[in-house]
């Protein structure tokens, strides 16, 4: 472990260098051409085995480790997002409109690196480590889900992945069993209404009006239809009527997200939304239409490797704390491969200090601290070789028994 420990701290520059790079040239979901390149090639002069165009966009290395074993995958995400970038730092994003907001620059980064030192130890590794590199985390239906069926988990036993999470201090590893990232859906509301002259709205079904007592209404659904003791968020992302000062607007659309953890309060939620537009629209004489879209499921981890990455994190430099957090409404399509194999999805705290104010995740000043990229590092690698010398040690004992 301190081989491990001390090399990856040597590769540290490396993995900024490499972060910086991704930053600068950044491309968004199911728009990945140059980052799945970037990341083949890298692996490609380790001598891994690596497969490209996995699920559409994704690459998938194996470094197979001198002595049999069980199979261990990590897994980052690689993909940027729609927004443009505030922050005045040398490596800021390059082109217009995209940018890094969520830290998978920095999740590939750590992933490459301690590829890298992994591949320096081979001979020692008892099994073989997968590194999946996924596009689109961004954009439902998302890159895992193709992924899975294009083959990424066949073998693997095991799977660990981190975010590096820009609310959460430095040097703090967040777990949870069970439910820790919430189900994220999405709806559509097309409301049409009758346009007309603003002096006039009595010959008219104003959409606006209608709109807004929609949003009112769905208001209430958390509040007044799903049980205390669960969790449910749905917020309205999207209010959109563009017309003139003097008109009153014949349709309004309506976007706006769902999250939950549990399938019944899932169910219960797309029920009740498409009750409250239909009721709404007939008291106003509108018509509407409805799309929801189902995107990822919770991410509900795995007790036995919960705890097995909360034990290892407390032995790994840079680590100040380790911490059982509370559920986050936030999505996440890692959600699909704990539904294949056992694992664990954790944040490792990765908030900048030296700032002023703090900017959470998809904010167009976010940054991270680049020095939770090492922290990650150490903690997926302390999981990944400890899991395959337990495993081992398990292995042998039952043999002689």
């Amino acid at each position: 472990m301190e081989k491990l420990y001390d090399r990856l701290k040597e590769c540290y520059p490396e993995m900024v260098e490499i972060r910086r790079h991704l930053h600068e040239h950044p491309e968004l979901s199911f728009e990945e051409v140059e980052t799945p390149k970037y990341i083949a090639a890298y692996h490609e002069k380790l001598g891994h085995e690596v497969r490209t165009e996995v699920g559409g966009r994704g690459v998938v290395a194996v470094l197979r480790g001198g002595k049999p074993g069980k199979t261990v995958a990590l897994r980052a995400d690689f993909d940027a997002l729609p927004i443009q970038e505030e922050n005045d730092v040398e490596y800021k994003s390059k082109v217009d409109g995209i940018m890094h907001a969520c830290g998978h620059d920095g999740h590939t980064a750590t992933l490459l690196v301690l590829a890298k030192v992994l591949n320096g130890m081979r001979d020692e590794l008892e099994g073989n480590i997968v590194f999946i590199h996924q596009h689109a985390e961004e954009l439902a239906p998302g890159g895992a889900i193709a992924m899975i069926e294009d083959g990424c988990l066949d073998g693997v036993d095991v799977i660990f992945g981190t975010h590096l999470w820009a609310v959460t201090p430095y040097g703090h590893i967040q777990h949870r069993t069970g439910p820790f990232m919430a189900a994220a859906d999405k709806f559509d509301f097309v409301i049409q209404g009758k346009g007309g002259h603003g002096a006039q709205p009595h010959l008219t079904k104003d959409a606006v009006v209608i709109g807004s007592q929609l949003v009112m209404n769905l208001q209430q659904l958390v509040s007044r239809r799903v049980n205390p003791l669960d969790s449910a968020v749905l917020s309205i992302g999207r209010f959109e009527a563009i017309n003139a000062f003097n008109v009153i607007a014949d349709t309004a659309k309506i976007t706006g997200t769902v999250r939950t953890f549990k399938e019944n309060v899932r169910d219960l939620m797309e029920r009740e939304i498409e009750r409250v537009g239909k009721g709404t629209c007939l008291t106003a004489d509108a018509e509407y239409t409805l799309s929801y879209q189902r995107g990822y499921p919770p991410v509900v981890n795995h007790k036995d490797e919960t705890d097995f990455v909360a034990r290892v994190a407390g032995d790994v430099p840079g680590v100040t704390a380790v911490v059982e957090c509370e559920p986050d409404m936030g999505g996440e399509d890692f959600a699909y491969y704990l539904q294949h194999v056992k694992g664990t999805f954790f944040y490792t705290g990765a908030q900048d200090a030296s700032r002023d104010e703090m900017y959470p995740h998809h904010h167009p000043k976010f940054n991270i601290d680049e020095r939770a990229m090492l922290v990650a590092a150490n903690t997926l690698g302390a999981a990944a070789v400890t899991f395959l010398k337990e495993a081992a040690i398990k292995e042998e004992t039952t043999v002689k028994k």
